[in-house]
């Protein structure tokens, strides 16, 4: 009986022509949106080659450590699922707007977009009928009439909804994938696959979702006409409403201090203060320095302080004594700066964090967002990537500036002892490279288990609502 009824919602979905539409579309977007996601991808990737392999070329010929800084950045190479998933790793940069600013007014779409948008209003166009639209036509009656039990009605309505809309969902997606595999520059491995299997099915998942408040609407409404207008009131809150608004509660439930109000005062504290007291702190040192060596108040050139060190071994230690006291001036200086600056940017974080954290708990209440997250977890492009991204940052930067540059410093010293090391070009190309290694998939299931586990709670809660509203449905 069950294959019957399932059978029965399939076939009048197949037949009818909001089904061929809705299949039309998602093919055609589908396919288009893979197309340009792997150009895109295709470029950036090019892109980074290029970068790297001018980095090569700084370190080998022009590399010191007053500007090594801002040059060995870490950066994350495109990822292959960004072919179907933007996420956050896909933000817009400003200073790209002169190359091409349509992406900047018109964002592209990807498949968390045609999942969460169309495949949700294709979900509830299908099913905002499925009970009042029986009743309209009087099959809802016979059924009943027959002895049909109201739970196998229900399940079988549910079912072969979510079947029905996952055929064109999974078509459409395998000839997107087509697409991306037939790029030669696409490397799709076992691991890619494995996530895009779990977000298919949070996908079906958040399908069935929009597909059951359909039928709940359904089942208390008496008319189709009324039935497609609260549905879509429906959908305008769970997809538009909440998650907009979620920002903008939580910065009003735990507000954080403005960023480039913080930003700038640190970075006065790193720059003129530290300059500042850099340079007092030189001058209190230096006065000690000179009460031991009181030759140090010769005025010389420094042909002739290169001279006397090489000649002077008294002049030498006084020299080598003056050099030491003003790093460790400097050193002091950096220490005490950063000490303020860190004070305020972990205070800063901290606020920021429990703000992200609150906006994303409320953000939640929303298919929508619980989808998002799922698929940007899962495809190593949302806020789980970023978290693992400054893990990989933190190693590297531990291997570059505690462990390379001291031990490069003192070697250069030992062989230049006048030179000055901070910009005086120095052979790096022995320096550590920051690698980016996607996370394993574990982690990314581990993180994408919340919101799989809400739009779970949410189709059992949606379910027996549903069934709760059409056991006491009146089909007269």
């Amino acid at each position: 009986m069950m294959k019957t009824l399932i059978a029965k919602e399939i076939r009048a979905n197949f037949l009818s022509f909001r089904f061929l539409a809705s299949f039309v579309i998602l093919f055609v977007v589908v396919a288009i949106t893979a197309a340009v996601l792997t150009g895109d991808y295709s470029r950036a990737l090019d892109d980074y080659s290029q970068r790297r392999a001018e980095i090569e070329k700084y370190l080998r010929t022009y590399a010191h450590f007053n500007r090594i800084g801002g040059i060995l950045r870490q950066t994350q190479p495109p990822i292959p699922f960004q072919t179907l998933v933007r996420g956050l790793t896909a933000d817009v940069n400003m200073e790209e707007f002169d190359n091409d600013p349509l992406p900047v007014m018109f964002p592209l779409i990807d498949l968390t977009f045609i999942v969460t948008i169309l495949m949700s209003l294709i979900a509830l166009i299908l099913s905002y009928d499925a009970v009042c639209g029986e009743k309209e036509d009087g099959t809802l009656k016979l059924m009943l009439s027959n002895g049909l039990p109201r739970s196998k009605i229900v399940l079988a309505k549910f079912a072969g909804g979510v079947l029905t809309v996952a055929v064109p969902f999974l078509v459409s997606l395998a000839a997107g994938m087509i697409i991306i595999l037939l790029h030669p520059g696409v490397d799709w491995t076992g691991v890619s696959w494995g996530a895009l299997g779990l977000i298919v099915a949070g996908a079906i998942l958040y399908v069935s979702v929009f597909y059951l408040i359909g039928i709940l609407i359904s089942s208390t409404h008496r008319s189709s006409a009324s039935s497609i207008m609260t549905s879509l009131f429906v959908w305008v809150l769970l997809i538009l409403i909440v998650p907009n608004l979620s920002p903008y509660l939580s910065s009003f439930l735990s507000p954080a201090p403005s960023r480039i109000k913080v930003y700038r005062e640190v970075s006065r504290i790193y720059d003129t203060d530290r300059d500042e007291l850099a340079r007092k702190l030189r001058a209190e040192y230096r006065a000690e320095v000179l009460k031991q060596y009181p030759v140090l108040a010769e005025r010389l050139t420094e042909a002739e302080v290169k001279k006397r060190v090489a000649e002077d071994s008294a002049y030498k230690t006084a020299y080598e004594t003056d050099r030491a006291a003003a790093q460790r001036a400097v050193d002091e200086a950096n220490r005490i700066q950063d000490e303020k600056g860190k004070l305020l940017t972990n205070d800063l974080r901290q606020r920021e964090e429990a703000q992200t954290g609150l906006a994303r708990l409320i953000s939640m209440v929303s298919p929508l967002a619980d989808f998002s997250y799922l698929a940007t977890d899962l495809s190593s492009t949302g806020t789980e990537n970023m978290a693992h991204f400054d893990r990989l940052a933190e190693v590297w930067d531990h291997a570059f500036y505690r462990d390379y540059r001291p031990k490069k410093i003192k070697e250069f010293k030992a062989k230049y002892p006048t030179a000055d090391e901070w910009n005086t070009f120095i052979d790096m190309t022995d320096s550590p490279r920051f690698q980016y290694v996607e996370e394993r998939l574990g982690g990314r299931v581990k993180a994408a288990l919340a919101p799989f586990a809400v739009l779970l709670g949410y189709c059992v809660v949606l379910f027996a609502a549903a069934y709760a509203a059409f056991v006491r449905y009146d089909a007269r």
